[in-house]
């Protein structure tokens, strides 16, 4: 399984006021594991930066003047996306601004929806936890994940940030439901086959440094939760 976590910084909120992208940035898991593998690129607007921007991503116009332009660098961006599935918080935002910068191409690409499944993280976790603030830094507040670096709003570290979280929402779950609610244009499709064992599966036992790991992780989720997580009961349960 190849998932795309995707962060984008722009101009300025509103697309439909010609605001445009300035920023993309790609990490790559392979089977829930960061590949190792990323994409970054800034990028030219061609219009001046919202202060409000300005003041979020501290990326100020000039350092984009000799940026290249998103015409420029698409394919390369297609190529590294095409056929994952996008991991993005807040889905319809990051969407809407790439799908209209494809447009202003003429169309002969598409659109984001058409080329990727997308799975939204902030409906997965209005949904998990309602009533509560779940943006990005909230959320490694309340999962335990290290966000001390986040000074600013930056795309790389902000999709490092989110494929952290991301894991950490899904930790332990064997099948993930991607029918969110509000995620309109997200395609799912279930598909039932009979499996057949070839031979004995091998089992693979955790080392003692991903043991280590995991119980950490416990101690972390144990002090959000301000006493005994659900995890660490039915492990004590086991």
């Amino acid at each position: 399984m190849r998932q795309i976590v995707l962060d984008t910084e722009t101009t300025g909120l509103e697309v439909r006021q010609g605001h445009r992208l300035i920023e993309i940035a790609c990490v790559e898991l392979i089977e829930r594991r960061p590949s190792g593998r990323h994409y970054q690129t800034y990028l030219n607007p061609e219009r001046a930066i919202d202060e409000g921007a300005r003041e979020v991503t501290g990326i100020a116009d000039e350092f984009l003047l000799d940026k290249p332009f998103f015409a420029d660098v698409v394919e390369e961006f297609l190529t590294f996306i095409d056929g994952a599935e996008l991991i993005i918080h807040n889905a319809s935002f990051d969407v809407g601004f790439i799908n209209a910068e494809l447009e202003r191409l003429g169309g002969q690409y598409g659109r984001i929806n058409d080329r990727c499944p997308v799975l939204d993280t902030l409906a997965m976790a209005r949904e998990r936890y309602p009533g509560q603030r779940n943006s990005l830094d909230a959320l490694c507040k309340r999962l335990g994940v290290d966000n001390s670096a986040r000074d600013l709003h930056g795309g790389l570290i902000d999709a490092q940030l989110l494929a952290d979280v991301y894991l950490a929402m899904t930790s332990g779950q064997v099948v993930l439901d991607l029918g969110f609610e509000g995620a309109s244009e997200t395609r799912v499709r279930t598909v039932q086959a009979p499996v057949v064992l070839a031979r004995r599966p091998r089992v693979l036992r955790a080392s003692e440094e991903e043991t280590a790991e995991h119980q950490r992780r416990l101690d972390s989720l144990d002090k959000s939760a301000g006493g005994q997580s659900v995890w660490r009961r039915q492990e004590a349960d086991v």
